[in-house]
């Protein structure tokens, strides 16, 4: 049996024996073909080099997908064991080019990479035992424990993708062609491209939480929508039809692009695909790991603004209303086709989930109907930014996976290349990348008069995301000073006569203290767990505003609009940066601090002895760590066992502040009294949560 052929797994049929066995195929057959993957490379110095500016060395994804396994297995209290503390700091985030990202090569000392696959195999042999241990009971579902486990299979195949696009950037001595990998040796006469009408309909998408398959979060909830009739290409655009565009000197002619995409070309001085390589005979074309004659007939790879700038260079020569499709109209053309959804085809019905070649093909390869390729092939660029739908949340485990994205600049692409395994070859598959990204995508062009509805700025509708933005930028009640800001200032206070260069805000949430703080410092960091909160951090950083939705009562809501300039902080936007994180397990870079302060932190880590213990080694002997906390001790987040007060001991009550005079004493002497401060959270008009935190200061010793 061909192993790398695999599809993912239903997860409401068989017995709980049956399904473990599936899903430890599965895991081994991903982890296997993630090897064959890196298998390409020539020697190891490939792994350390920046093929694609915007992404880090192929030496972070070996690691990745393996760290994720361990921190996701962290996060839903399926194991407390790390098998490589450093590891899985450094190499737990990194995917999409978001602007608190941390691509500063000059922040890492990369591991060798026998060291990183010694740790794979750690992590490989620990997840098996797991996968064969864990209590299983069928269904799997969005709560369950197995659905985890898929999580960390789906998202290491997600990577069998991005990191052959970083590959096929590399240097082409630094890959080789090898025979598991083969490409497509198919090319002809490329086709006269034609318009097709497609009947318009009613499109409802999206997944209930009982579907049998996995989906990641922005799958799930409903969405709804009338599209108009419209007519669709009948064949991708290929690389010969898309050579016209290039001729008619297209990459120079300004009023073809959106004013983001002349700003990108501007930039790349861009002339032409960025997989075509010109030379005095014309231009060859670059596969993942080979340089091959140019196979006009194949589909062209671009981003969306190249992608954007050839409909509108095509409406211009037409006078037609050419433009990309909208993910609605995707989904439209792709239900009137007879396409079965993978896992249930016996065969794939396009050149998707690597069941045919290690490249693309003939864009007159797989017809369906009238159209050719409607899945697989190459991605296909959407006019539509990714938002969730009505219904959508976030999974507990994984928060960062879509909603760093749903801030209007990250595109859908729709229906799969020929490496898209997995999750990737569902009709349901909702990816985006920033337009200006490279993907193996191309796109086919539509004819509609149908309006595009144009992204407005995004209302925050995360319940527990807008609770913090007005708790950090909105109104004060009840006559309660707002509390992040009076953080900062009692910080301040006790930092009068200190050196105030560098501090760091840990546990920022969205950032206020941040930036408070930055009145004074030089230069702040905030850092937090959660990149809910952290897009919203950067979002004020970027734009100086944010959008929210608050809810009064029942499905009515309010929308609100802060600014820095609000309070006086426009100024203070360059001193800070912000960075998701684990306060229990931060990256060494993160050093060299005259203040700290973790702000109602404490009692929310799953490790917080840990975090105490440890903290004094990022500040200057005479620096400050200031916490607040209510100490309110729960088992979801911290294990009793772990709590370090609100327990008794020895028969009589320990307080939290007698543990954290017990456990900081070794390194730092308390600098003033303990001192309380409220602060309100607003769940509705009529609701409130009214807290009191204790703030207590520690200087650390200069011995």
């Amino acid at each position: 049996m061909n192993r790398r052929v695999t599809k993912t797994t239903i997860l409401n049929q068989g017995t709980a024996e049956e399904k473990r066995a599936e899903i430890r195929q599965y895991f081994h057959d991903t982890f296997a073909l993630e090897d064959q993957l890196y298998g390409t490379l020539a020697g190891d110095e490939a792994f350390y080099l920046r093929a694609e500016p915007l992404r880090h060395p192929l030496i972070f994804y070996l690691a990745h997908t393996a760290t994720f396994y361990m921190n996701k297995l962290i996060i839903a209290k399926l194991t407390t064991t790390r098998i490589n503390h450093t590891f899985e700091s450094m190499f737990a985030v990194g995917v999409d080019e978001m602007s608190w990202d941390d691509l500063d090569s000059s922040h890492y000392d990369w591991p060798s990479v026998e060291a990183v696959k010694e740790y794979r195999v750690q992590v490989r042999n620990f997840v098996d035992q797991l996968i064969s241990t864990l209590p299983l009971e069928m269904p799997i579902t969005w709560e369950s424990p197995f659905w985890v486990m898929m999580m960390g299979i789906e998202h290491q195949r997600i990577h069998l993708e991005t990191s052959s696009v970083i590959i096929r950037r590399l240097p082409i001595d630094q890959v080789r062609q090898l025979d598991v990998w083969k490409i497509c040796e198919q090319s002809n006469e490329p086709p006269e491209n034609s318009l097709i009408p497609v009947k318009g309909g009613k499109v409802v998408v999206g997944k209930h939480k009982n579907d049998p398959l996995y989906g990641w979060d922005n799958e799930f909830g409903v969405h709804e929508a009338e599209v108009w009739d419209f007519a669709a290409a009948k064949y991708l655009v290929s690389n010969k039809e898309y050579l016209s565009f290039v001729e008619d000197h297209g990459y120079k002619q300004q009023q073809f692009w959106t004013e983001e995409g002349w700003n990108w070309v501007s930039f790349s001085q861009a002339q032409h695909p960025l997989f075509w390589i010109p030379g005095k005979d014309g231009y060859q074309y670059r596969t993942m790991t080979s340089i091959i004659e140019m196979p006009w007939d194949w589909p062209v790879e671009v981003n969306y603004l190249e992608a954007k700038a050839f409909c509108n260079w095509m409406a211009d020569k037409t006078g037609k209303p050419i433009r990309l499709p909208s993910e609605d109209e995707w989904y439209r053309l792709r239900s009137l086709q007879p396409i079965a959804d993978q896992p249930y085809w016996d065969k794939a019905p396009g050149n998707i989930n690597l069941e045919y070649w290690a490249s693309s093909c003939p864009v007159t390869r797989f017809p369906v109907g009238d159209f050719y390729d409607i899945i697989g092939n190459v991605w296909q660029w959407t006019e539509t930014p990714i938002s969730g739908f009505t219904g959508f949340e976030v999974h507990p485990c994984y928060d960062d996976f879509s909603t760093p994205t749903f801030d209007t600049r990250h595109n859908l692409i729709k229906g799969g290349s020929w490496i898209s395994t997995g999750n990737e070859a569902t009709k349901d598959a909702r990816y985006a990348f920033r337009r200006h990204f490279f993907q193996h995508a191309g796109f086919r062009y539509v004819e509609a008069k149908q309006p595009l509805v144009q992204p407005e700025a995004m209302y925050e509708t995360d319940g527990a995301v807008s609770q913090y933005c007005e708790a950090h930028y909105g109104k004060s009640y009840f006559d309660v000073a707002n509390f992040s800001a009076t953080v900062a200032a009692h910080c301040l206070a006790l930092m009068e006569n200190r050196p105030k260069k560098k501090a760091l805000d840990l546990g920022c949430a969205v950032g206020r203290t941040t930036f408070e703080l930055a009145k004074e410092f030089d230069f702040v960091q905030g850092l937090d767990f959660s990149a809910r909160f952290i897009r919203i951090a950067f979002q004020m950083q970027e734009k100086g505003a944010t959008h929210y939705g608050l809810t009064e009562e029942g499905e009515i809501t309010s929308y609100h609009e802060r600014k820095l300039a609000d309070f006086g902080l426009e100024s203070t936007k360059n001193k800070v940066e912000f960075f998701q994180a684990d306060a229990s397990n931060l990256k060494p870079r993160f050093t060299g601090y005259d203040l700290i302060v973790a702000a109602n932190l404490l009692d929310r880590l799953y490790d917080p002895r840990t975090f105490l213990t440890t903290i004094h080694e990022r500040l200057h002997p005479g620096g400050l760590l200031v916490l607040t906390s209510p100490y309110t001790w729960l088992d979801e987040f911290t294990k009793k066992e772990n709590w370090i007060g609100g327990f008794r001991r020895d028969g009589e009550p320990y307080t939290t502040l007698e543990g954290l005079q017990e456990i900081l004493s070794k390194h730092f002497r308390m600098a003033t009294d303990p001192q309380d401060i409220p602060f309100v959270l607003r769940e509705t008009k009529r609701k409130f949560q009214h807290t009191i935190a204790q703030m207590t200061a520690w200087e650390k010793r200069a011995d």
